[in-house]
């Protein structure tokens, strides 16, 4: 129907330190839409449903084809991305909100900057010094490397630590994404030259233990990453890491 429409209610925040407030709007329908396309419009057009002219919805968004994991958001309730959240397959009216674990910017842009230092305490990368020809890596085992390809797909979207029970303020749990890439980094063969140090930091405050295993993780993960699998695993290497530094001393 040329005249369908589509009712969005929005939580927006000026700033930071400002009060959150509901606004709603209305804009044309057209087939395949996403969420992203329907604040779209809303922005061509800033007007509330009752007709009041507004400062147009700021979001965060980049590749639009769920691979740079910015438009994250909460959609009905629900941590997803924006850009696959197919406007057909929601129940409308469509209640978008900034989630809820991350500083608020403005509007629906959240800083997800505490993911990436999260990825920093954890060492997640690969130690190679590039400087200088150091000759074929170690070989990979194929089962292994589908394994790895799968935590390689983590985009840091932030759906898994909104979902999250034990990551809040009151906690230093560096919630499922990190624990994922600690997982994949300790499988390279390079990257496990780090893995003692990352042991020690899941050993620590805010590491494995204090997963509450409620599971959501992996439930709302866009890539469908097994993240329990990597908790287990690592809660693991956790536990032989530890009975070996006992040993040592």
């Amino acid at each position: 129907m040329a005249d369908k429409k589509v009712h969005l209610i929005v939580k927006r925040q000026e700033g930071p330190d400002s009060a959150p407030y509901w606004e709603e709007f209305e804009v044309p329908h057209t087939p395949g839409m996403n969420v992203i396309s329907a604040l779209m419009e809303t922005r061509l057009n800033p007007v509330t449903r009752d007709g009041k002219r507004v400062r147009p919805v700021t979001w965060d968004s980049g590749c639009l084809e769920e691979v740079c994991g910015a438009c994250s958001m909460l959609i009905n309730g629900r941590p997803r991305q924006s850009c696959s959240a197919l406007v057909d397959n929601l129940e409308q009216p469509i209640r978008l909100e900034p989630f809820s674990k991350f500083p608020v910017l403005r509007d629906l842009m959240v800083d997800r900057s505490p993911m990436f230092e999260a990825l920093k305490r954890i060492k997640a990368w690969v130690p190679v010094d590039g400087t200088y020809a150091m000759g074929p890596a170690e070989k990979i085992d194929p089962a292994q490397q589908q394994e790895m390809y799968k935590y390689s797909e983590c985009m840091t979207c932030g759906c898994c630590l909104e979902a999250c029970p034990q990551y809040n303020d009151s906690s230093a749990f560096v919630g499922a994404s990190a624990i994922g890439q600690a997982y994949l980094f300790n499988m390279n063969p390079t990257g496990k030259t780090l893995k003692d140090d990352r042991l020690d930091e899941m050993m620590g405050p805010g590491g494995v233990v204090d997963c509450g295993n409620a599971q959501n993780c992996v439930r709302v993960c866009p890539k469908g990453i097994p993240l329990t699998d990597a908790i287990a695993a690592i809660g693991g290497q956790v536990t032989l890491h530890a009975v070996k530094r006992l040993l040592r001393q």
